[in-house]
């Protein structure tokens, strides 16, 4: 067995090696160990979490193992990430150039392919014979107005894509609102399947099921992974070995997959739809318990729900017993006319889904948190969400698969132990450093089952970046921690003075919508400087007008904390206005941590705090892409020095050079102004 190991070992380098060379590089000590680890995890079938930091070329050092499996394997490797963006890179850049530069080194050239959910390919059931209305009938009419010209745009696109041989993926569509692709595309369950549709033979999703069932290397995401994993409902071909990149998202993205929403809104369209189907009256139980439900929801409290009100009781059970009442009396298939059938089969679809969730929400098992929350539009809802997924993920996917877990940021407060527990591995099943075996691990329960230890492996290899000599960590000590109402006057001072010092060049990070605009609105006022905010416009176009003039500024909220690259002299301050806790009212995050708590646990540290740690070492990750760049981080939150859980926090930061004297921090980057300013004339 070790000679085996220590010649797939050398392999792995070896192709490593070639395709380093092939591209251009140079070899990276951290992703050579990267790369190793890979490898002996997919042999030995063991689990391996790996911290990757910015530079490591993480990508290359788990594709190359991938690649060189196919030698060995006729199962496929699954890669899933989190984001669209990765998954773009990595099938438009990363596994192209890889495999020409590979191709000469293994036994045949491996092949590769992108599989999303079914939503996100156009249905051209839908963009030919159009969609089906509460009455079941299809809309024949052109819509009008700005949507309905979106709408015929992507109709358009769809069937260009159709005569040309085209993927009819949303990413390669025109610009569009989802309200628009919901009138050209279709859910899983929505689907009539290609054996019935007119259109079967031409579908965009049935071609990139295709060609995934057949790729060495499979690439998706987190979602479609927990379906296939969790669901018994298995869209993915059968594969025994996992990447997971972006794994500080999956227990997040898990969650979301595995949630639920129940609105008077819906059920009410539900019954619509189900009225055309049922001809005795079965629908109109379910239209009353429509009506009844937002009778109890305008009266209930928002927030968590740990037993229903007696109205909201009746009114969640008359939901349930109307929705099967209907269910049951749906027509069988409509074979001679698969335009009815297309519509029979979705508003069925409707109907089940409400049931599920009644069903799940009138029962709220001690595995669920329900709320109510207040949406935007359309009044208040029921939510149910699971407390965790740790044993979903646990049983479902590394009881019978190898994983391996990768992010540039999986420690928090300087070990792994919190992202293991969030996702199911226990710490009591590492596996020493060297061939120390695991210790056998008492048996325990996780999430109330008991479980048998499945051993794993840490590493973490570092980053090639200096962030010593790169980066300042500057925490402003002497502002007042942040309260409750809107960004103080103090800390618009900081941050005005901060840019000013910079000559624009900042990407500030903001806990709420609301800070980022109050900020950008003082700092325009004060400074006279150009100051983009999410929301003002599309992000990528942001972006771009962010890249392009370095005096410009950009502030944003969550979606800017994480995977925005934005590298050189465009951002040398990066603003954290608030260490990122959850929201104490967040029904979710404060079940997890009063559950914690239950169990005699600390539960602001391992949920509260450890959500903090992970999205800080995201937002801090944004200042430094690549060797050359130099810049500060400034927290304008105190507590991160103050507070006993501080040194926590920050020792899941890189090691920066850390300061909390403001002159020192304002002269770093009046020095990088004045520096970028004179190399660019």
């Amino acid at each position: 067995m070790a000679d085996h190991d220590e010649s797939a070992s050398a392999r792995v380098k070896e192709i490593l090696a070639a395709a380093v060379e092939e591209l251009g590089g140079s070899e990276r000590p951290g992703q050579v160990a990267m790369a190793d680890a890979v490898a002996r995890a997919m042999t030995e079938q063991e689990h391996l979490v790996v911290q990757a930091g910015t530079g490591t070329g993480k990508s290359l050092a788990y594709l190359v193992p991938a690649f060189a499996r196919v030698e060995k394997s006729e199962r496929p490797v699954v890669i899933a990430t989190a984001t669209l963006a990765l998954q773009a890179q990595l099938v438009d850049r990363d596994l192209p150039m890889l495999a020409d530069a590979v191709e000469k080194k293994l036994a045949r050239r491996p092949s590769y392919a992108i599989y999303k959910g079914r939503g996100n390919y156009a249905c051209l059931q839908r963009v030919r014979d159009g969609v089906p209305d509460d009455q079941g009938e299809l809309i024949q009419a052109q819509p009008t107005g700005p949507l309905g010209r979106s709408v015929l745009e992507l109709r358009e696109w769809a069937k260009k894509e159709s005569s040309n041989g085209g993927a009819g993926d949303r990413d390669h569509a025109p610009s569009h609102q989802d309200r628009a692709w919901y009138q050209v595309a279709v859910s899983a369950r929505e689907c009539i399947g290609a054996d019935k549709c007119p259109y079967g033979l031409e579908c965009f999703a049935e071609r990139a099921k295709t060609r995934a069932m057949s790729a060495d290397v499979l690439v998706t995401n987190h979602t479609l992974l927990a379906i296939d994993a969790l669901e018994n409902f298995h869209i993915l071909p059968d594969y025994d070995v996992v990447v997971i990149d972006e794994a500080h998202e999956l227990a997040a993205r898990v969650t979301a997959s595995a949630s639920a929403e129940l609105s008077p809104g819906v059920v009410e369209r539900a019954a619509r739809r189900a009225r055309a189907f049922c001809d005795d009256g079965e629908a109109e139980p379910l239209d009353e318990a429509g009506e009844a439900l937002r009778m109890a929801l305008a009266v209930a409290e928002p927030g968590r729900v740990e037993t229903l009100a007696p109205a909201l009781a009746e009114a969640v059970a008359l939901v349930r017993d109307g929705a099967r009442t209907a269910f049951s009396a749906f027509p069988e298939e409509i074979k001679d006319q698969p335009e009815r059938e297309a519509a029979r089969r979705q508003a069925k679809v409707l109907v089940d889904q409400i049931r599920d969730v009644a069903e799940r929400i009138a029962t709220i098992s001690a595995y669920d948190v329900v709320w109510i929350a207040e949406r935007e539009r359309g009044g208040p809802e029921l939510r149910v969400a699971p407390l965790s997924v740790a044993g979903l993920l646990r049983s479902g996917l590394f009881a019978n698969r190898t994983a391996i877990l990768t992010s540039a940021t999986l420690t928090v407060g300087g070990d792994f132990d919190s992202t293991a527990r969030s996702v199911g591995l226990r710490p009591v099943d590492l596996v020493p450093e060297g061939d120390a075996p695991a210790k056998k691990a008492p048996v325990e329960k996780v999430d109330g089952d008991v479980v048998e230890p499945l051993p794993w492996r840490a590493l973490d290899v570092g980053s090639p970046f200096d962030y010593g000599k790169q980066a300042i960590l500057y925490v402003a000590r002497k502002l007042p921690p942040p309260g409750r109402g809107g960004i103080s006057e103090k800390v618009l001072d900081e941050l005005c003075a901060l840019i000013e010092a910079a000559g624009g060049r900042t990407l500030g990070l903001f806990s709420s919508r609301r800070a980022a605009e109050e900020a950008a609105s003082a700092v325009r006022d004060k400074l006279g400087v150009t100051v983009l905010c999410q929301g003002e416009g599309q992000l990528p176009e942001l972006q771009k007008a962010f890249v392009k003039d370095p005096a410009t500024s950009l502030f944003g909220t969550l979606s800017l904390w994480q995977g925005l690259d934005v590298p050189g002299d465009t951002c040398q301050l990066v603003v954290i206005d608030r260490i990122p806790f959850p929201r104490p009212d967040d029904p979710l995050m404060s079940a997890r941590q009063r559950s914690v708590d239950e169990a005699g646990g600390n539960g602001f540290m391992s949920v509260a705090a450890t959500h903090a740690g992970l999205l800080l070492a995201q937002g801090v990750g944004r200042l430094i892409r690549r060797s050359s760049d130099k810049g500060v981080v400034a927290v304008l939150d105190p507590r991160l020095v103050t507070a006993r859980y501080g040194n926590f926090l920050k020792g899941s930061l890189p090691p920066m050079w850390f300061t909390h004297d403001r002159e020192i921090a304002l002269g770093a980057l009046r020095r990088l102004r004045d520096t970028a300013a004179s190399e660019a004339s």
